[in-house]
């Protein structure tokens, strides 16, 4: 039992590290502030879709709220072979709003990846060099591109991330989603603060189709079903990191929607999960197994005791088994408190920027995010997982 306590201080003493590096390079990140300029940067938006009539209205709505010079954008949605009547909605939208630079295309299967084929689809008709890409299921700000624009002409950039937070209804599921996002985008720009950026999302990612071209687009990245952002991500920091920023300013966060299933919310998450395997970055594959080893080893914590007692391996003495059980109580509570400090203060910093300081005491997520999380770790590692009525294989 001293070896498996030991271990689990090890563990715990490196993921503390990271996370408190993540913290201090969080702080690095400023918040930028949008100066007094013309707009001139001429932006192309793509949309890959598939079966999102629902969501596409909304997103295409707030597009046609863009106060940015529509002469500057150029919109490119993609079907990824739909069943449902989102090419009609696109088509009548487009309609209704002439005065948008609109086009609409089918997607080309080509890889495992019908993301990165619906992008590499789009991109050859570009008209402009700066690509912008969102989800169907997202909302933007209305100086979305105003701000990204502002960023552009004040900085050398040639990629450029930013946030994404769900919009949530009043219930616990919705919340849980919340804090595993913000975990998210408090990684993301604390990893920025620290030289090594390594995550992003598609929702709100642009990048100048020649540096796209320049680091062979998605080549070598194709085998990964998913991966169109943070694989990307990693090529260019891997060839050029100064080019590649973060842009941390709150007309620049996009909105999506969380998920209102439990299955579509673990299909989501191995997906996402399901992209460690492909990265480049050693900093970025370590810290991935210390988050589930950290995880994994307060789920084994809880297993021995409640089944201690019953194991053969700790056939004590009665009084001795007694006072062992409580020790590794005692142990656990220590090491899932640290653990719970150190993630907090990253989250707290998240939501701040991103929800703007709501209240937030994480405790029953923190519970059983440990479970979730190895479970998600786990089944990522070696099982398929389906999304919008598809199954993608290992």
């Amino acid at each position: 039992m001293e070896l498996i306590t030991y271990c689990f201080y090890l563990i715990l003493l490196i993921y503390a590290f990271f996370i408190i590096q993540l913290i201090l390079g969080y702080n690095k990140v400023k918040t930028f502030i949008r100066t007094d300029v013309s707009p001139k940067t001429a932006f192309t938006i793509i949309v890959p879709f598939r079966n999102e009539e629902k969501n596409l209205p909304k997103l295409l709505q707030s597009f046609s709220k863009l106060n940015y010079p529509y002469k500057l954008i150029e919109v490119i949605l993609v079907d990824d072979f739909s069943t449902d009547s989102s090419e009609r909605v696109c088509i009548r939208w487009r309609l209704e709003h002439e005065y948008l630079d609109t086009t609409l295309l089918e997607n080309l299967r080509l890889s495992n990846s019908p993301k990165k084929d619906a992008l590499g689809r789009a991109m050859p008709i570009a008209k402009h060099d700066w690509i912008v890409t969102t989800d169907a299921d997202c909302i933007v700000n209305k100086n979305w591109l105003l701000t990204l624009d502002n960023y552009i002409q004040n900085n050398e950039v040639e990629m450029i991330v930013g946030a994404v937070v769900y919009k949530t209804k009043n219930n616990w599921f919705h919340h849980f989603q919340q804090l595993d996002l913000l975990s998210l985008q408090g990684t993301t720009i604390g990893s920025f603060g620290i030289n090594k950026p390594f995550m992003c999302n598609g929702a709100n990612f642009a990048y100048t189709k020649n540096f796209f071209t320049k680091i062979g687009g998605f080549g070598g990245i194709n085998d990964k079903a998913s991966g169109d952002d943070v694989l990307l991500l990693q090529k260019a920091v891997s060839a050029n990191l100064e080019k590649v920023h973060y842009l941390k300013n709150n007309d620049f966060i996009v909105t999506t929607k969380p998920e209102n299933d439990l299955f579509q919310l673990f299909m989501q998450r191995v997906r996402w999960a399901s992209k460690t395997t492909g990265y480049s970055s050693t900093y970025a594959k370590f810290l991935a197994v210390i988050v589930l080893l950290m995880n994994l080893s307060l789920v084994i914590g809880c297993f021995l005791i409640v089944f201690g007692r019953n194991t053969n391996s700790l056939d004590y003495a009665r009084d001795d088994n007694h006072w062992n059980l409580e020790f590794g109580i005692w142990n656990l509570f220590f090491v899932y408190s640290i653990k719970y400090v150190v993630d907090y203060i990253l989250l707290y910093k998240a939501n701040t920027y991103l929800l703007k300081g709501k209240w937030l005491l994480p405790l029953a997520s923190s519970l059983l995010y440990p479970f979730y999380s190895s479970l998600v770790g786990i089944y990522s590692l070696f099982g398929s997982f389906s999304w919008k009525g598809r199954t993608f294989k290992k």
